[in-house]
């Protein structure tokens, strides 16, 4: 009797698993720039929420985003970073995603998409359209001694 349902329960799962989809690495294109500090922040904290929503539903983002800490620790040290060299810095990522999630209109946002579509990434423009997937099953975690 025991045999039968883990029999059962492993068909499943693998019946399961056929239409559930691979965890994606998905880039966030988004608005970035501001009128000022508060607004980039606020745009920069959005791509971040949007990101841990997209890791919560089991896939990875890439939120180019956080280079603001870069442009940051540039300005810091003397290091003038423009426009196109962040584009320039994001560009490998995105050719590395599986798909591109699409938050909004901006200028980098726009060449993002249109980027993400001529290399065929799958392209979402809302989280709600990404589907759930457990990217940690199978995966055997260590746990830290204490």
């Amino acid at each position: 009797m025991k045999l039968n349902f883990w029999k059962n329960l492993e068909s499943k799962l693998k019946m399961m698993d056929k239409f559930n989809t691979k965890s994606l690495l998905i880039y966030v294109a988004g608005p970035y720039s501001g009128a000022n500090r508060d607004e980039i922040k606020r745009n920069v904290d959005n791509a971040i929420d949007v990101g841990i929503k997209i890791f919560l539903k089991g896939h990875f983002p890439y939120i180019p985003h956080l280079t603001d800490l870069v442009d940051y620790r540039a300005k810091e040290i003397g290091v003038n970073l423009t426009w196109n060299d962040f584009i320039r810095w994001d560009i490998p990522w995105l050719k590395m995603c599986n798909a591109l999630l699409y938050l909004g209109k901006s200028n980098g946002a726009d060449l993002e998409l249109e980027n993400a579509k001529s290399l065929g990434k799958q392209i979402f423009y809302s989280v709600d359209e990404i589907p759930p997937r457990s990217c940690f099953h199978g995966l055997r975690i260590k746990q830290k001694k204490e």
